[in-house]
């Protein structure tokens, strides 16, 4: 029982929080004189030795004692006596614990949301990097439109900038602190919750004790968070994992981040981007987990909740090393810009500016878009793209003529035409990369 009870194993990792909490609840205790004055300044400085001890790696935690929470406050009653015995007046282990994991929650959320902007920088570079590569852009995975590398990039750079966003808004909601909520309905004592949230960094108090000492809506905030963001990840890792495939060769990822064959010399794994897809089950996995502990618990505290931390600890930590890595690997992939505009001149990217140009004149778009299929058709019995055919042929099926033609079935000039807010064109790229850098270190200014 007493190895199944414990959970010291997991959440000693709060122990700078723990102290924190307990560092603020004492001197509230003394302000109010609930406590001597004198006895709060040993709580604190008893409480300040045993950070450094843990921090030093010299102190001995205990499965005995259950969770670093009866840890700390052993050591305390060890080294002060009956002023150590008395921190924990007006308090539970229930408000406590609720502390502990929003004060480190806060943190995460925080880290997180950085490491978000900081992708989203090394995207942005990588964007800047890419403005006049030109490659096919795909939709069920056929070539469709050409669009310019940066663009590409740079949705990647949307779907990160609103992940960063849901961290920001999670930690925002959940800052909000519950200590004094004693086990479900609070204190007989005159403690002073405003104070000892201010000091904690808190903006406002819990309004409800028993929802404050059951609430775990903010992890599941944040592992949702995580479950989105590790779902972008994992698809840029995807796209990483096949442009970088012989049958695409857009790309070339670095040797630092990839790996050989333990058989065949000549292969070269995209092992960190692969991770990082594979890591997304995981992630989503812990998610569901919270979510099934939490769903048949009654008011307040059940010791089910124990279960909280390792699937929050795990989401974080596995999260915040994926965004490190695809960060870090980012500037390490080379682009094969003679790959990309090889690529060009295959799938007949151009078909949708021809039907264009027809409707432009005139013609209904049906009709414009049956001449056309029917052009791609011929194109595809030849072995050739429609760039490719002769443009005197194409021109007495849609009429105008060759040398203005030529211009409308160019993938390159194509993707300029494209002029619109959010579009590939270059300027509208150019404006892109200026407003996504600006929105990314204001995210960041945030934090």
């Amino acid at each position: 029982m007493q190895r199944f009870n414990a959970s010291i194993g997991v959440d000693k990792r709060l122990h700078r929080e723990d102290i924190e909490g307990s560092i603020a609840h004492a001197r509230m205790l003394a302000a109010r004189g609930v406590i001597p004055e004198e006895d709060g300044r040993l709580i604190e400085a008893g409480l300040r030795k045993i950070a450094g001890e843990i921090e030093a790696g010299t102190f001995v935690f205990r499965e005995d004692l259950e969770d670093i929470h009866m840890n700390i406050e052993s050591r305390l009653r060890q080294d002060t006596g009956d002023a150590g015995a008395r921190l924990h007046t007006a308090r539970s282990r229930n408000d406590q614990v609720a502390l502990d994991i929003r004060l480190y929650f806060r943190r995460a959320a925080g880290r997180t949301a950085n490491l978000l902007t900081g992708l989203q920088l090394a995207l942005i570079e990588a964007a800047a990097g890419g403005l006049d590569v030109i490659l096919p852009g795909y939709t069920h995975m056929q070539r469709g439109q050409p669009v310019r590398l940066a663009h590409h990039w740079l949705a990647y750079v949307e779907m990160f900038s609103r992940d960063t966003g849901r961290f920001l808004d999670a930690r925002a909601r959940a800052n909000e602190s519950p200590l004094g909520s004693g086990a479900l309905a609070g204190s007989t004592f005159p403690i002073d919750r405003q104070a000892a949230a201010r000091e904690l960094g808190f903006d406002r108090v819990t309004a409800n004790s028993m929802d404050a000492v059951s609430d775990r809506d903010f992890l599941l905030e944040y592992m949702a968070a995580a479950c989105i963001a590790q779902t972008h990840l994992s698809r840029l890792a995807e796209e990483l994992v096949i442009w970088s495939s012989a049958e695409f060769g857009f790309i070339a990822i670095g040797d630092a981040f990839s790996t050989g064959s333990s058989m065949m010399p000549q292969k070269k794994n995209p092992d960190a981007a692969e991770l990082i897809r594979g890591k997304t089950g995981r992630i989503h996995g812990n998610l569901i987990a919270l979510l099934t502990v939490l769903k048949g618990l009654p008011l307040t505290y059940n010791k089910d909740m124990q279960e909280d931390k390792e699937p929050f600890f795990d989401t974080s930590d596995q999260l915040d090393l994926c965004l490190e890595v695809m960060t870090a690997m980012l500037p390490h992939v080379r682009v094969r810009a003679d790959r990309c505009a090889a690529a060009l001149r295959q799938g007949h990217l151009t078909a949708t500016d021809l039907a264009e140009w027809m409707v432009a004149r005139g013609a209904p778009f049906r009709e414009a878009h049956h001449v056309v299929g029917r052009l791609v058709g011929e194109a595809e019995r030849r072995g050739l793209d429609l760039s490719r055919m002769p443009l005197e042929e194409i021109a007495r099926e849609v009429g105008g003529d060759a040398g203005e033609l030529k211009a409308v079935l160019d993938p390159v000039l194509a993707v300029d035409r494209r002029d619109l807010p959010g579009g590939p064109a270059r300027r509208r790229v150019k404006a892109a990369l200026t407003a996504s850098r600006k929105r990314a270190l204001k995210q960041r200014r945030m934090i």
